[in-house]
Formats: structure tokens, sequence, C-alpha cells
């Protein structure tokens, strides 16, 4: 037998505490040491001594390997979520968009064939938001009681009605009433995907979800244009005239799609058949705490089987935040309605923009109607690229409000090079330089929006924001047209041949109203 002794060093030293997360007991020195010598151990000649680590030398590769890991599965789940839902609600808003401004299409020959005067066409392409702006703040809180795939199917089915009875407009009095109700139809439709993305998606990923989901503007933009130049061709086709047809066609496809809505779409992240159970709770792990999502749990038996943080955050998820606590909130809040303001002067510029387009790209050269329709879909891929890399770079950064800033201000410098250099090419290019601004600012806008809000105010917050800033698009249409019958000629055919460079200014203004709004507002982050 042998009787080792330590040796004098480690004599004087005695653990102080164990790590558990490495199963070792570092040593210190003991301030006050004791001097009695230790006792020797009798060795087992199968054992052997365990050789003391010290917390210096205790390798740190499980932590970070866990922690790397948990960070690609997070990301491999996002990247599900993705793949899963935004292709679906990208044509879903497709459809949306294009019924909005299929009319700036059709009224290239709309409004010759009834005679409609530049501001009878932008009260009518603007009352649409008069709509939208009333019936925004219920539906989203209509959205909160039925959940997003009931009221996103319904209210598809009757936009998409409302949009083939577009077809038979007659006058002034019938265009207007069915442009209102059209507002009315949709106007739930963009807070409430806005909101939904919120129950799925982690606030650093938002505002790039939401950049993706408004791909659809663009990509609307370009199918437009595609679907515009052939129907507009299909004048006289069963009695009826080009922009008719287009209605018809844009139309249908909302009530298809909202039937499918409602088979489709899952309500929120516990309820989605295709995330496993371990995929459910980390979902609202990773966003539970931030958005407090208004989702039953995912039971008591089966959290049993979740990792503990994971069932500890689907429990935080299941209280539903109080409408009459969020309406209050969102009314009264400063942040609310300087976001509001913010969207309203971008709304202003976006569709004053997006619902004359066609019209100002024809004045750039001698095209026929298709031609016409064709050529307005370069800003459309433009809108595209401004969405997307504007929002990326945001997201990789974490700077929302500079963005915003910079992106208005390419707009203003787009719409000003269209209204002073001379040459379609050059014109038509300042307008694409506008449109990969102004729509770089949304994904930028609504994640500073969320990241500032609490989250009890966040379902009517945002209903109210893109209500009131949806105002924006009633009057950025209509003074277009007011300034068209203030500087056209009198006896001009509407949107034939008239300059839009007055106009053209008055949007550059209001891109420039939108940066200084931004700019001047402090960043602040809601409590959670």
């Amino acid at each position: 037998m042998t009787f080792p002794y330590r040796n004098d060093t480690s004599a004087k030293i005695k653990p102080r505490c164990t790590i558990p997360a490495f199963g070792l007991t570092p040593a210190w020195p003991d301030p006050d040491p004791d001097p009695t010598p230790p006792r020797p151990q009798l060795s087992h000649p199968q054992s052997k001594p365990k050789p003391q680590q010290s917390l210096m030398s205790a390798p740190a590769a499980p932590i970070e390997t866990s922690n790397a890991a948990s960070e690609a599965s997070r990301r491999r789940l996002v990247s599900k979520i993705t793949w899963r839902l935004l292709p679906f609600l990208l044509i879903l808003y497709v459809v949306s968009y294009l019924d909005r401004i299929n009319l700036s299409f059709a009224a290239l020959q709309m409004n010759a064939d009834l005679h409609f005067k530049p501001e009878v066409y932008g009260f009518g392409s603007g009352i649409f938001f008069l709509g939208y702006c009333l019936f925004g703040i219920p539906s989203n809180l209509i959205i909160e009681r039925l959940g997003p795939r009931r009221w996103i199917s319904l209210i598809m089915v009757a936009w998409g009605f409302v949009t083939l009875g577009m077809c038979l407009v007659w006058d002034v009095n019938s265009f207007y009433a069915l442009r209102f109700t059209l507002g009315l139809a949709e106007a739930g439709f963009f807070p409430g995907m806005l909101l939904y993305l919120t129950y799925w998606f982690p606030p650093k990923q938002y505002g790039m979800a939401v950049a993706r989901f408004m791909t659809a503007v663009p990509l609307a933009g370009v199918i437009g244009s595609l679907m515009a130049a052939k129907t507009l061709a299909m004048g006289g086709l069963a009695g009826l005239a080009g922009w008719k047809w287009l209605f018809l066609v844009t139309g249908a496809p909302a009530i298809l799609l909202g039937i499918c809505v409602f088979f489709i779409l899952a309500d929120r992240p516990d309820q989605a058949k295709w995330l496993s159970l371990e995929e459910k709770a980390e979902v609202l792990a990773m966003i539970g705490a931030k958005t407090q999502i208004a989702a039953e749990a995912v039971g008591d038996k089966q959290s049993e089987a979740l990792p503990n943080a994971a069932a500890q955050s689907s429990k935080i998820s299941q209280a539903k935040p109080n409408q009459e606590s969020s309406i209050y909130a969102a009314f009264t809040s400063l942040l609310v309605w300087r976001a509001a303001g913010l969207y309203f002067s971008m709304s202003v510029c976006m569709y004053g923009f997006q619902l004359w387009l066609p019209q100002i790209v024809q004045t750039f050269g001698k095209t026929d109607d298709s031609q016409t329709a064709l050529l307005s879909a370069l800003p459309a891929v433009a809108q595209g690229f401004g969405m997307q890399m504007i929002a990326a770079n945001s997201d990789r950064t974490g700077e929302r409000r500079f963005h915003v800033v910079a992106a208005a201000l390419i707009t203003c410098v787009g719409l000003l090079a269209a209204c002073l250099l001379p040459g379609s090419f050059f014109k038509l290019s300042g307008m694409c330089l506008a449109a990969f601004g102004i729509w770089g600012t949304l994904g930028p806008f609504w994640a500073l929006t969320r990241q500032s809000l609490k989250p009890v105010a966040q379902p009517a917050a945002i209903a109210f924001i893109n209500s009131i800033g949806g105002l924006g698009g009633f009057v950025g249409p209509y003074l277009v047209g007011l300034v068209q019958k203030l500087y056209s000629a009198p006896n001009a055919v509407p949107g034939r041949g008239e300059s839009f460079a007055s106009a053209l200014i008055l949007l550059a203004s209001a891109a420039l109203i939108t940066a200084l709004i931004a700019a001047l507002s402090k960043p602040v982050k809601s409590d959670t």
C-alpha cells in the first residue's frame, strides 16, 4: 500500500464552489488556510486519483457548442416558418394589392370612356382609404376574437365580389361608392397580416419578415402591368371594354383564395399541425415574452414533455391582452400618434405615386396603353429591390430610424430627377429610384413601430397607425388630381399628354417631410 501525500502547494488550496455545468471543482487560494497537514489517503489498487482542474483550465467548449446548436436550431425553425407561411401570405397580398391598384391601369381607358376629370379620378382612387381607415381598428379587434383564418377568408371573398362589381361603374357616384366599399372590405387585411406575423416571428427577424411579405407590392405591380397589357387589349371581347375585363380578371382570384385561406392557415403556432411539440414551444419561447401571444396553452400534459424553459414561455404566452386596455393604450400613446403621422406622410407619397404611375409614365413618350402598362413594371421591380435591400441592412445593423430617413431622401431625389431631367429614359430612371426609396421605408418603419409599442397596445395600435396613416392614401392621389386640374390645359383629355411636373414636386415634398419626421423622432423601446 502507498500513502501519497499532497505537496505543500496543494495543501493550501480548498474547494470553494462547484460549477455543475462543467462537473468541476475549481480551487481558489483560501485567505485563511488551515495549517493542519492533510491526512493520508488510502489508494485503491484499481483507482487513480482524479487530477484537479482549475477554473482557468476548464474547457468552455460545451457551453459554446450548446449555444451555437441552440442558435442554429432557432435559425432552422425561423426558416421553416418563413418557407411555410410567407409564400402563401405573399400570394394573398399580391391579390389584395392588385385589387387596390388595378384602377391605375384601368384609368388609361376608363377616364376617357366615362369622361372623368383628373380631380374626379383622384378623389375616387383615394376614397378607398376613407373606408380603409374607418374599418381598420374594428377589423383588427375582430381578428383577435375570430382568429386570422376565419376573418381573412371572409374579407377576401367580400372584396373579390366588390372588385368584380367595378366593371359595372357607369358614373361618378357609382365609382365613388364601389371604391369606398372596397376600402371597407380590405381594411382588415394588411394590419391583420402585420399582427399575424408577430405571432410567428421574433422581433429580430420581424423587419425582414415584413419586407418579404411586402415583396407582394412590387410583385403585384409587375403582375398588374402584364395583366393590364393583355386585358386592355381585349376591348370588344364579349362586348366589354378592356378596363372592365381587367376588373373581372383581378377580382376572381380573391374569391378563390379566400376560400383556400380557411383550410390552409393556422391561427397561431400552437395550432400548426406542421410544427412538432418542441418546435411549438420554441416558437413561443422566442416570441412569447415580447408579444404575449393570445393563444391557448400548449397544454399541461404536453408542457411536461417539453424543456422547462420552453414550457415556461408557453405559459407566458397564454395571457390574452385585454382589448379595452389595448385600445386605450393605442389612443393615449404619443408614440402611436407619432408613428401614425410618419406613416401618413409616407402614404401621401406612396399612393400618390402608385395610383397615378401609368398615367405619369405615359407622358414620358408616345406609347399606347399596353406599352405604358409594361413600362410601369420597371418601377415595380425597383420597389422589390428597395424593400429587400434596405430591410436586410436594417435587420443586420439593428438600426431602424435612419434607414427610414435615408430611404425617404432617395425617394425625394428620384422624384425630382423624374421632374427635372430631360428625356424619357432619365425620367423613367428617376421614377425607378423613387420607387426604390419609398417602398424601402416600409420594413424599417414597421420594425421600429413594433419595438416601440408595448405588447398590450400592439393589436389596436398597429391597426390605428395603419388606418390613420392610410388616410395619406386618400390625400396623395387626390392632391395629384387637384394639381393636374390647376396646371392642365382646359380642353386636355384626362391623363393624355399633360405634364406631371408639379405633381412630382408635390410628392417629393411629402418624401422630404417623411425624412424630417423620422429624423426628429427619438427612438424608444417598449417595456415588456
